[in-house]
């Protein structure tokens, strides 16, 4: 089960298989995580008018990572998105809204279809499995996952609240690094298409021992070359 604000999500039956779409490149959202959003363009105002009159879900997805667009000039989008509620919304006064989603479920899009919405909609299917949460979260390598979050702030000279992050459960903490960590577009699609938490953490652990090493090697002036 996910609980997203006051509802609870527990199998196939709570997802739509119709959603709105909001295309925005380098943002993830996973099952379980928190991610703001400041929405001032105005078809996606509209987008949370009708999700807000409605189940209060949208669907984040990055557009094509290979950088292709219709023939319309909108991106093509990838593969795999996030399910998001809309647990709050606050008008700013100038045009804006402040939203925070909560995600519930990854899904893949099945096609893209017509609608006289200014926004764009797509036909879905969720991974049911990720309501499931919590579900491989003891296979995860805790102390590989830190020490790699450890060398990373000392590295950048970065401090966190390490009470906090005890406390957090491997699942929680897995899905709030890959969130919050500063890589590209590519690097979030391969963490969100992740098949479990284990290999979520495994994969976020591979990147940022890859960045840690080549910045240090830009670090020391040294070069190296791939035979």
């Amino acid at each position: 089960m996910v609980q997203a604000g006051n509802y609870n999500y527990t199998d196939e039956s709570d997802l739509p298989n119709v959603v709105p779409v909001f295309p925005l490149g380098g943002a993830l959202l996973l099952p379980g995580g928190q991610l703001p959003l400041n929405i001032f363009e105005p078809r996606y105002l509209q987008m949370l008018d009708d999700a807000m009159a409605g189940r209060r879900i949208i669907a984040m997805i990055q557009p094509s990572l290979d950088g292709a667009k219709r023939e319309d000039g909108e991106p093509e989008l990838c593969q795999v998105g996030c399910l998001g509620r809309i647990t709050s919304l606050s008008e700013t006064g100038d045009g804006r809204c402040i939203v925070n989603l909560h995600g519930i479920a990854r899904f893949r899009v099945i096609e893209e279809i017509a609608s006289r919405t200014p926004y764009r909609m797509c036909r879905i299917a969720a991974f049911v499995g990720d309501l499931n949460l919590g579900e491989g979260a003891e296979e995860v390598n805790r102390d590989a996952l830190l020490k790699a979050f450890r060398q990373y702030l000392d590295a950048n000279q970065l401090e966190a609240d390490w009470e906090s992050v005890t406390r957090a459960s491997n699942e929680t903490l897995v899905n709030a690094l890959c969130m919050m960590s500063p890589y590209g577009a590519a690097e979030k699609q391969a963490l969100l298409e992740a098949p479990d938490l284990k290999t979520r953490a495994d994969t976020l652990i591979a990147i940022t021992e890859i960045s840690l090493a080549r910045d240090g090697e830009e670090g020391d002036g040294t070069s190296h070359t791939l035979q």
